[in-house]
């Protein structure tokens, strides 16, 4: 989930090398952390938070194949 995360979230930002990615888990439920440079965080939000829900509805579908729950934060 993880590589998922920081693929979509480096083809997005213009700063691919500020994008930060962590991962825990914890039983069936997985929290991901996803840190961007503060110029890139309206890219990687949208407007109205649609690329941001848009992301957790990727992430969700592939989770579900390995009947995990998948939460994803947005940091700065």
């Amino acid at each position: 989930m993880r590589e998922l995360v920081e693929t979509i979230a480096k083809a997005l930002v213009e700063h691919p090398d500020e994008v930060v990615v962590t991962q825990k888990a914890s039983g069936r439920s997985v929290l991901i952390e996803l840190q961007v440079s503060p110029s890139d965080m309206g890219k990687v939000i949208g407007k109205q938070g649609r690329i941001a829900k848009a992301i957790r509805s990727v992430v969700k579908a592939a989770a579900s194949r390995d009947d995990k729950k998948v939460i994803i934060d947005i940091v700065e």
